[in-house]
């Protein structure tokens, strides 16, 4: 038998499936009901046209009673990156959803942490938020405060899973924002000279705020702001000396989530600081051209 005849014959043999017809359901009918029927003429056709009219009535009706909760009003894991807080709307829900709570081992606790630590549990140190989310917000408003007089912001974090995280933040504030993701080059604020040559002498190398997202990690980065008195914010876990800092946020700094629930609150604060300048600078020119106008007015009718 050839391979030919041998594919004629088992295409003739396959089965043929026969659906019923009771399988072509018409739209909003279940299944086995005494609404199910088929479309065999115009006056079935008729029919499931009065059927759809009452369900979508009847769904209009009670959808006025029901949740309004949509995927996008309602809170998702990807918000905190895509979508961050304002610093009015944080709260300490939003915290403990990250998990800004969980610190280090009891064991490995410093000393100098102890006032914003809750207690322990389980072994680990449990970090209080009540005083996180105030140091949180005073944070961010010095955020705003550096963004609403044109300073530049940087944003460290040196994780690769923090990459992300400081990039979206450091876009959202422009042209004032920066991020270093992968490595502080030593020297880069003390030797800024020998670094970058004539570009030191061309453009603003030092910057107004520096936002550590792993402080531990970058203990020369903190050193160089230090030595040239440039403030510094930074996530201070329960193993960390809440003093390397000008201004510490208890949190835990292992987590993802955390960091980026706390730098998209601070990007979001410094944007807020960006469109205040930039309604001050409206209202600073509407109000010199009213001055112009009423200068022009007066000075016509002296003449």
């Amino acid at each position: 038998m050839s391979l030919r005849s041998w594919l004629t014959a088992t295409k003739c043999l396959q089965r043929q499936h026969v659906f019923p017809r009771s399988a072509f359901r018409t739209t909003y009918t279940a299944p086995n009901s005494s609404l199910e029927s088929t479309v065999e003429s115009p006056d079935d056709w008729h029919l499931m046209q009065e059927n759809r009219a009452r369900f979508k009535l009847l769904f209009d009706l009670f959808n006025q009673h029901g949740s309004t909760q949509t995927r996008k009003n309602t809170f998702q894991p990807h918000h905190t990156l895509s979508r961050p807080l304002a610093p009015s709307q944080t709260t300490l829900s939003a915290l403990v959803a990250t998990g800004a709570h969980f610190g280090h081992a009891a064991s490995l606790m410093n000393p100098n942490f102890l006032p914003y630590a809750y207690g322990s549990r389980a072994g680990l140190t449990i970090i209080d938020l009540e005083q996180t989310l105030p140091l949180l917000r005073r944070a961010a408003n010095l955020v705003r405060a550096v963004a609403q007089r044109n300073g530049t912001i940087i944003f460290v974090g040196t994780r690769p899973d923090l990459q992300n995280t400081i990039q979206r933040a450091s876009e959202r504030l422009g042209v004032q924002g920066y991020h270093i993701g992968e490595r502080w080059l030593p020297g880069t604020l003390t030797n800024r000279n020998q670094l970058f040559q004539e570009k030191s002498q061309e453009y603003r190398l030092t910057p107004d705020l520096v936002v550590f997202l792993n402080p531990l990690a970058n203990m020369n980065a903190i050193r160089e702001c230090a030595i040239q008195h440039v403030p510094t914010v930074g996530i201070i876990d329960s193993n960390a000396d809440p003093r390397i800092v000008m201004y510490p946020i208890p949190a835990n700094d292992d987590s993802p989530r955390t960091a980026q629930i706390i730098a998209g609150m601070l990007s979001v604060a410094g944007k807020e600081g960006i469109k205040a300048r930039e309604e001050g600078q409206k209202t600073h020119q509407n109000h010199a051209q009213r001055i112009l106008i009423k200068q022009a007015l007066n000075g016509e009718g002296n003449v």
